[in-house]
């Protein structure tokens, strides 16, 4: 990346300080926790690993990729066929409505940053954090390819930080699955903007189970 300017822009948006209330969900990582598939830090890797490698380069990544090339084109359609695909995959309650609330928090913060069009998007049914982000990567001027890397490292950084508060982990653990798990990042952007329209898709049972179980868990400390 050139732009300085840029770069801190992309700092900012996958900070884990920025205030959507990322930290609220765990995304199904608590209830495994709960029915004992991750009991420490070599499970929370390969859960996490799992995920960044099965679902997030097959679908978030090539997602972004055509959201942000359909705010580009100012084509409103295509934006919202591809954040309703989004939805569409998601395979709990528990996980559409973590992309709604986060679809709102992101239109009211990036509204209040003087982003244009992020008003619109605020009560869309087919409204997601990822759509508001590559609306966001557009508006900066930010490379896809930069921006999907750093979606996936905050997305890594946040799984960390809900495994070292369900599992738990020690933090120099977390920062051990971090640091493993990091090295990943690069190909898995490759992989996913090299998807045809046709290839875009995951499936991951196990994390699906553990999202609907999570709807009925008796305490938990996530929404997700």
């Amino acid at each position: 990346m050139t732009d300085p300017v840029a770069d801190l822009r992309l700092r900012q948006l996958t900070s884990a300080a920025l205030p959507v209330g990322a930290f609220a969900y765990s995304q199904g990582l608590e209830s495994a926790v709960e029915l004992g598939w991750i009991r420490g830090p070599v499970q929370a890797q390969q859960w996490i690993g799992g995920l960044l490698e099965h679902t997030l380069s097959r679908l978030e990544v090539p997602l972004l990729a055509r959201l942000m090339a359909a705010f580009a084109s100012a084509d409103e359609a295509a934006a919202e066929r591809w954040s309703g695909l989004l939805l569409a995959m998601r395979d709990s309650a528990e996980l559409r409505a973590q992309e709604r609330a986060l679809g709102t928090a992101w239109a009211a913060l990036l509204v209040d940053l003087g982003v244009p069009g992020a008003a619109s998007w605020a009560e869309r049914p087919q409204r997601t954090a990822l759509a508001l982000y590559a609306l966001a990567m557009v508006h900066y001027g930010i490379a896809v390819q930069d921006a999907a890397q750093a979606l996936l490292w905050a997305w890594l950084e946040a799984q960390a930080s809900a495994a070292l508060r369900a599992v738990p982990l020690g933090h120099a653990a977390a920062q051990q699955v971090i640091h493993t798990l990091a090295a990943a990042i690069p190909a898995a952007v490759r992989r996913g903007l090299a998807l045809a329209d046709e290839d875009i898709g995951a499936g991951a049972p196990a994390l699906a189970i553990a999202s609907c179980r999570h709807e009925t868990q008796y305490s938990r400390l996530f929404r997700s």
